[in-house]
C-alpha cells in the first residue's frame, strides 16, 4: 500500500484526443489540482488560469521533461492511435508503446507521485492481435520500471465525441449500443464505456492511496464511476 502524496499538479500526455480532452476538462474543474500541464506538439484551443502548455517533441520526451514539471505530480497518459491513423505498425508502436514508456521513465526519474494510463481490454504480450499485443508489451515494460504507483485502466470500446470519426467508428459504436442489453454475466465486461466515465475514474484513482500497482478492467471502471455518480447525485 502506497501513501497518497499530496500534490497540486497534474501532467497530461494525449490531451488533444477524445479521452485526453475529457480528462483535461475534469482536471481543470477539480479543486485538488492548481496546475494542469499538458504535453503537446502544438498549442491547444483551451484557455484556463490553471492550464500550462508544454510543447515537446515526443521523440525526445525523456530529455525535455524535468523535476519542475514532474516532481510529486500525478501523471496521466492517454496517448494512443489507430493503425489507420498511424499508417504502419512501426508508427503505431511509437505512439502506443515508445512514447508512454518514455513518459513513465521520466516520471520515475523526476519523482512523480503516480502514473495513470489507459490501456485496452485484453491487453496481453501474448495476444495474436497486434493492437492488444503492443498494449500488453507496454504494460509489461511499465511494470518492470518500479513506479511508486502505477494505475492501468483497460476499458472496452470508448464512446465519446471523436474529432475525426470514421464510418467504421460510427458503425462499431452502433453495434455495441445494440448489443448492450445482451451483454450480461461474464459478457458484461465487453460493454462499451463513455470516455467521461474512464476519465473520471482516472482522476479518482490518482487521488487515492492504494497498492503500488492497480489494474482496472472495464466493468470495474464502470462500477466505480457509477458509485461515484450515485454518491454525488449526478
Amino acid at each position: 500500500m502506497t501513501t497518497r502524496t499530496q500534490t497540486d499538479t497534474a501532467v497530461v500526455a494525449g490531451a488533444t484526443g477524445m479521452m485526453g480532452r475529457q480528462l483535461v476538462r475534469l482536471l481543470l474543474e477539480d479543486p485538488t489540482y492548481q496546475r494542469i500541464v499538458v504535453l503537446v506538439r502544438r498549442g491547444i484551443d483551451i484557455t484556463h488560469p490553471k492550464l500550462v502548455e508544454k510543447q515537446v517533441s515526443f521523440d525526445r520526451l525523456e530529455s525535455e521533461l524535468d523535476a519542475s514539471l514532474l516532481k510529486d505530480a500525478d501523471v496521466f497518459c492517454t496517448l494512443g492511435t489507430t493503425m489507420k491513423q498511424a499508417g504502419s505498425k512501426e508508427a503505431f508502436r511509437k505512439v502506443d508503446h515508445q512514447y508512454p514508456l518514455a513518459l513513465a521513465k521520466a516520471a520515475l526519474q523526476h519523482g512523480a507521485a503516480s502514473y495513470v494510463i489507459v490501456s485496452a481490454m485484453w491487453a496481453s504480450e501474448q495476444s495474436r492481435m497486434f493492437y492488444t499485443r503492443v498494449k500488453g508489451q507496454l504494460e509489461r515494460d511499465l511494470l518492470s520500471l518500479g513506479l511508486p504507483r502505477l494505475i492501468i485502466l483497460r476499458p472496452s470500446l470508448l464512446l465519446g465525441d471523436r474529432e475525426k470519426e470514421s464510418f467504421g467508428d460510427r458503425a462499431t459504436a452502433l453495434v455495441f449500443r445494440l448489443l448492450d442489453p445482451l451483454l450480461i454475466g461474464p459478457l458484461a465486461r465487453m460493454k462499451a464505456i463513455q470516455c467521461e466515465d474512464v476519465a473520471q475514474v482516472m482522476v479518482m484513482m490518482a487521488r487515492e492511496s492504494g497498492p503500488t500497482v492497480e489494474v482496472l478492467e472495464s466493468e470495474v471502471i464502470s462500477l466505480r464511476s457509477s458509485n461515484k455518480n450515485s454518491r454525488t447525485g449526478v
